[in-house]
Parts: structure tokens; sequence; C-alpha cells
């Protein structure tokens, strides 16, 4: 039997679900974010969604190795293409690029009407995704920051409703929310060093876009600026 134990990236995740919850967690792999939370009494009922046949049926496998099969419903569809809004009040999106999450979140526009409690942790495209979130009327009520190995990770908790808000990228390298984090100077610093070693090497390129260069230089400031009102 498999044993079910959350890296600390999805124990990030996990510590976030509201207690009973209904959960549907998006790319569920093998199922061991609903599993774990079913397992705990943390949730009422899940559903684990995925686009690889592999990876739910090896996730039905581990549900009933673990007694929860009777209240985890696996689909085989991507993103929520297989949820509809009235079973779930929480949506759980994991390890995904930030685009692709956009476009999860576009394709259900039911997740904006401010009924569901959304936990995005978005491997790429971090800022991508805050300014898509404010477009479209998401609103970003707390960022959890958490250390896996040598990466960081930031797990978005966000529920739309809210009045849309339209930012230029560079201002979404931070949010309120972000600085507010446990870790949040630490992270900061990380993200700084990483933005400037990319603004260098397009400074040496041949052929960057001036407006792409001037994003970038914007995008270092408003993370110093953010590292300096910490202090």
């Amino acid at each position: 039997m498999e044993s079910i134990v959350l890296t600390p990236r999805l124990a990030c995740i996990a510590s976030l679900v509201p207690q009973n919850a209904r959960l549907a967690d998006i790319g569920t792999d093998h199922g061991k974010l609903p599993i774990a939370l079913l397992k705990s009494g943390q949730v009422a009922s899940a559903i684990g969604s995925d686009i690889g046949k592999g990876p739910l049926d090896h996730a039905a496998r581990n549900a009933i190795d673990h007694g929860v099969s009777d209240h985890l419903t696996l689909r085989l569809a991507p993103g929520l293409e297989q949820v509809r809004p009235e079973e779930c009040d929480t949506i759980s999106i994991a390890g995904m690029g930030g685009q692709t999450m956009c476009e999860i979140l576009s394709a259900a526009p039911w997740t904006a009407r401010g009924e569901h409690l959304l936990l995005l942790q978005p491997m790429t495209m971090i800022a991508e995704l805050r300014q898509w979130l404010g477009s479209h009327g998401y609103d970003i009520e707390r960022e959890t920051i958490c250390r896996e190995e040598h990466r960081r990770y930031v797990v978005i908790s966000a529920r739309g409703g809210a009045a849309v808000r339209h930012l230029p990228l560079s201002a979404c390298a931070v949010s309120e929310a972000l600085c507010a984090a446990e870790h949040a100077q630490d992270y900061l610093q990380h993200l700084l060093r990483r933005e400037l070693h990319a603004l260098c090497g397009m400074k040496q390129g041949q052929s960057v876009e001036p407006r792409l260069l001037r994003q970038q230089q914007d995008t270092v400031d408003a993370i110093k600026t953010a590292l300096e009102e910490m202090k």
C-alpha cells in the first residue's frame, strides 16, 4: 500500500482547505491531497480530476487501500470540465504553470462568482496569474509561502466576485497579500536575485525589445520597493 505522506508543498495547500470543505482537486495525479484530507476528516467529500488515465487509476487504488473510495469521485477530464459548481466549495490547482491555471479558470467562468475558494499553486508565471485574476474579478485574499528542498513556492488563496483591476505586469510581481505572508522578506530577496539575473542577461542580449527591457526593470524596481517598505 502506498503511503499517503504529503510533500511540504501539498501539506501547505492542505492547511488552507477549510474544515468540512467539499474539495475539487484539479490535476490530482495519484490523489494524495484529497485522500490525505479525507483520511483526516478535514473535508466532507472530494473530487479528483486529471487528464491522465494512468494516474487516475493509481488514485483509485490508493483511495481503496486507504478506505476513502466512497467519498472520492475521480474524473478523467481536463481542468474543471467535468466538475459542476454545486459539487464543491473549494478548488485546488497545483503543480501547473500560471498560464494553464488562467486557461482552466477561463473555461469555468462560474469560479468568478465568489462562491468558491480557489487555492492556486503556480509553478511558473506567478505575476501573470495575479494580473489575470485581477482583470477577471478575482480577489487575492492571502498568499502563503512554503519551501520544499531548495525551491520556494507560493500558494494563492483567491475568490471571485471582486471588482475588476487592470494592472501592469510589473505591478503584479508582488502583492499586498504576498508582502503580508510569513517569510515574505526571504522570498522577495530570492525573487530579486532571480529577476536581477534575468535583467542582466537581457541587457547583454543583442535583440531584446526595449519594451521587454523596461518591463523587466519595472519588475525589479517593484520588488526593491516592496523590500524597502518592509524595513
